[in-house]
């Protein structure tokens, strides 16, 4: 049996000529960079986020950078995040020179708590008095977004910014609104793997203001000012092929049925696992949808789970484990001085956590087939 982890190929037989059509378009055009596909699937994607600009980028980690450089972060300020995303999150942090803050996560959605955002506000203003604290980074880990409710007061109760890090949860949405419309800024990520990829790298930023559009507009081409040689701040190489955008508008003509299948894959993996042993499935608040980037399990303890993956491995299933180290514990942050114990329910939930085989195409044979090796 081979069960994809994810399945690019068949959503290719779907688009070929779509695809095809949108690239032949750019190889006729010649504008290979910044091309008329940029300002079209910007004004797609804002549409479709409720959300009054986009401004695309080469990848979303550029996304988040650039999306800092307009919100000015920079050294001495303290940015609170998640430790369980991946590390372009509080790489962009401390790439600008800023001090990512770790804060832990809740236990059954696996983003930022806000009990604890809270309180880790409070210690760096009373204790830290090398750092300002400048903003927060929530991200919307799997496709599921965080409690904004609770998060964006906290923020702007204290002065910060709320970053949205949707780079997994493009397409969700947070009691009735487009995740991208949440934060002063929210960024995602085209990455071939994510529920909506193009065929390399790429991202977006989301901005509610004119001005907000045009510092990141701004930083995207090395600072430029009203002409591309009149250079009015520092900025990046962050610009979004046409080639990359031409996908990505092809792929986003189905993107909201693929939603949809996501959605009915999701049901099925919780109707066959509700009596696995030991297991237990993830569950979305009330009021939310998720895109389910990955479905994610938990074990009941670290050796259940290797016994779990090893069932799904003799029966040629794909899992992964999103994400075994922490960003706290990793040795990029070691200058942090983070220790084990620190953040607890996340170091937790790392050692007990692993991804299932997850996309539209996924079919109710292969779903059962997880189960059934599951329960062998």
């Amino acid at each position: 049996m081979s069960i994809p982890f994810i399945d690019l190929k068949t959503q290719y037989q779907r688009v070929e000529s779509s695809v095809r059509a949108r690239i032949d378009a750019v190889l006729d055009h010649g504008a290979y960079i910044m091309g008329p596909e940029i300002a079209e699937l910007e004004q797609r994607l804002s549409s479709f986020s409720a959300v009054r600009h986009a401004v695309g980028c080469a990848s979303g980690t550029d996304a988040l950078v650039m999306a800092l450089m307009a919100l000015d972060v920079g050294p001495g300020d303290a940015v609170f995040t998640t430790p369980f995303t991946f590390m372009a999150t509080a790489e962009a942090v401390a790439l600008l020179g800023a001090t990512p803050v770790f804060v832990d996560i809740d236990p059954v959605t696996f983003n930022i708590d806000p009990d604890d955002l809270r309180r880790r506000i409070g210690e760096v203003k009373d204790t830290r008095k090398d750092l300002t604290p400048k903003g927060v980074i929530a991200v919307d880990l799997f496709g599921q977004p965080a409690d904004y409710d609770r998060i964006e007061p906290l923020a702007h109760n204290n002065g910060l910014f709320l970053v949205v890090d949707a780079a997994q949860s493009f397409g969700a949405t947070y009691k009735g609104k487009p995740v991208c419309s949440l934060g002063d800024v929210a960024c995602t990520s085209f990455f071939p793997a994510k529920p909506l990829g193009c065929y390399g790298d790429g991202g977006m930023v989301f901005a509610h203001n004119d001005e907000m559009r045009k510092l990141l507009v701004s930083i995207r081409v090395h600072g430029m000012g009203a002409d591309r040689y009149e250079n009015v701040r520092l900025g990046i190489n962050g610009r979004l092929d046409s080639i990359q955008a031409a996908v990505l508008l092809a792929k986003f003509a189905i993107f909201p049925d693929e939603i949809a299948k996501r959605q009915q894959v999701a049901d099925r993996y919780a109707a066959l696992l509700a009596d696995v042993d030991g297991l237990t499935v993830p569950t979305v608040a009330p009021g939310n949808t998720s895109v389910w980037a990955q479905y994610s399990v938990l074990a009941r303890d670290t050796a259940h789970r290797e016994t779990l993956m090893a069932k799904l491995k003799k029966a040629e299933i794909p899992t992964a484990i999103y994400y075994p180290k922490p960003l706290h514990l990793q040795g990029a942050f070691a200058g942090l001085k983070y220790a084990k114990g620190d953040l607890p329910v996340c170091e937790a939930i790392a050692g007990r956590i692993f991804s299932l085989p997850m996309h539209p195409y996924l079919s109710e044979q292969d779903q059962t087939a997880v189960a059934e090796a599951l329960k062998g």
